[in-house]
């Protein structure tokens, strides 16, 4: 993505393109006010920040729309720029003619992100704060809104930015000593630093770790139904989404290919993933759809193992499900075991199962509802987090290379090297820092961030 002219006024349709009843088109740069009165049937000279007309949109004496302005006058605004927003009819006729008026008049086309670009600029947000602006539009969960919320309203940066300035203040001590090298002064305590890169580490790496949790958060928790075929797997899903999402037939492989849909339960939303049923075949088609299987179970966080009760002994099933945990379930995976059918045998008779898994009748939506408690609580299990929660795949990435980092200072530390070297170590985990929250920054840097962003936003 290359940046424009940050000096140039722009515009851009903020809501979702395509007819609806009211549409926003926003207007943010130092000639917002300039263009605005030349097509606006009202003088907005004197009108004070943060007011709401009505009236026209004009261009020359036709009149395009009625419409409701909001005005929003620096610093106080979203960008820090002179801000105004356009709420006109849904028609995608009225918006492209009033876009065309404000380009005529001498704005260009926002590029994606660009509004958020100069809030980042103009120092109304960090950069993390605006890649919450896109987690929070995408939220699909509650808890998705929350975590993007609190990353929007600064709580993971202040965090950074605190862990940053008290190491910011060690770095300029050891700085200092280099300028007393030749009297062997001491400025800073090799004891508080080291306590301080502790805290520093412990810190970090709580973050790294919450980018699990984080991540399914954000992106819905996936979760692969697996068995042979006929055991169930299609209609589990129904009964988990209540609506008939997936064929059902007593013919062994209905199910070919993946079919995935969601739900949001307690806040976090889920993605289940029926799979073809799993046994040998020399069907083409089938062998393709098994491949696939394999392949969501590997990226799956939840595997629900699913097993027909009926006509199969209890030490069968014990023995596939050993084979199955040392074939396909991962160390960072949960495996749920469930014994479908519960409605046609005698439960109490398969008591050797009791204890591994859960007893279920799909058709029957028996014990459903108990399964779902159960993805909840293995969600939840993993977190032992507050509101701060690393969802973003940048930021985690950089946290990894804080982590080693600080490592490197405190191996420095132990090895008594000198204080340049310790001062161009801790520098480095300072940089890092700084670049989550956008105090070290470079073009390319934003131009990734930025051009994933809706225009308009």
């Amino acid at each position: 993505m290359k940046f424009q002219n940050p000096e140039d006024t722009i515009c851009a349709l903020s809501t979702p393109q395509g007819m609806g009843a009211i549409a926003v088109i926003r207007l943010s740069g130092s000639d917002t006010f300039k263009i605005i009165n030349e097509v606006f049937s009202r003088d907005i000279t004197e009108i004070p920040s943060h007011k709401v007309i009505f009236g026209t949109i004009k261009d020359g004496e036709e009149i395009i729309d009625e419409i409701v302005l909001s005005i929003y006058r620096n610093p106080n605004s979203f960008t820090g720029e002179d801000i105004a927003e356009i709420s006109c009819h849904g028609s995608t006729y009225i918006q492209e003619r009033i876009l065309n008026l404000l380009i005529n008049k001498g704005a260009r086309l926002a590029g994606p992100g660009e509004f958020s670009l100069r809030a980042f600029l103009n120092g109304k947000m960090d950069l993390s704060q605006t890649e919450a602006i896109a987690d929070l539009i995408s939220s699909r969960s509650k808890a998705a809104h929350k975590v993007a919320m609190n990353q929007m309203r600064g709580g993971f940066s202040q965090e950074i930015s605190a862990l940053r300035q008290e190491l910011l203040n060690f770095a300029s001590l050891i700085e200092l000593e280099l300028d007393f090298s030749e009297e062997d002064v001491e400025f800073a305590d090799r004891k508080e630093l080291t306590d301080l890169l502790d805290k520093i580490d412990k810190k970090v790496n709580s973050l790294v770790a919450s980018f699990q949790y984080g991540n399914v958060l954000k992106s819905g928790v996936p979760v692969a139904i697996v068995g042979a075929p006929n055991a169930g797997k299609s209609t589990l899903l129904n009964a988990l989404l209540n609506e008939d999402r997936a064929i059902v037939s007593d013919i062994a492989g209905t199910t070919r290919d993946t079919v995935e849909d969601t739900i949001v339960l307690d806040g976090i939303e889920f993605r289940f993933i029926d799979t073809a049923g799993i046994r040998d075949t020399k069907d083409s088609i089938e062998t393709e759809g098994i491949r696939k299987a394999f392949e969501k179970i590997k990226k799956a966080r939840i595997i629900l193992l699913l097993f027909d009760l009926e006509g199969v002994r209890d030490d069968e099933i014990i023995e596939q499900i050993s084979l199955f945990e040392k074939k396909s379930v991962q160390e960072d995976q949960e495996l749920i075991c469930l014994f479908n059918k519960s409605d046609k045998v005698k439960v109490d008779d398969r008591v050797n199962l009791k204890d591994i898994g859960l007893f279920i009748s799909a058709k029957k939506g028996e014990e459903i509802d108990d399964l779902k408690k159960i993805l909840v609580s293995r969600v939840k299990s993993v977190s032992s987090y507050d509101d701060t929660v690393v969802t973003n795949v940048r930021h985690h990435e950089i946290l990894k290379k804080v982590a080693a980092s600080i490592q490197k200072v405190k191996d420095g530390m132990d090895q008594q090297i000198t204080g340049d070297l310790l001062a161009m170590d801790i520098r480095e985990t300072l940089n890092l820092l700084g670049e989550i929250t956008g105090e070290i920054t470079t073009d390319d840097l934003l131009g990734n961030i930025f051009a994933n962003f809706c225009i308009g936003k």
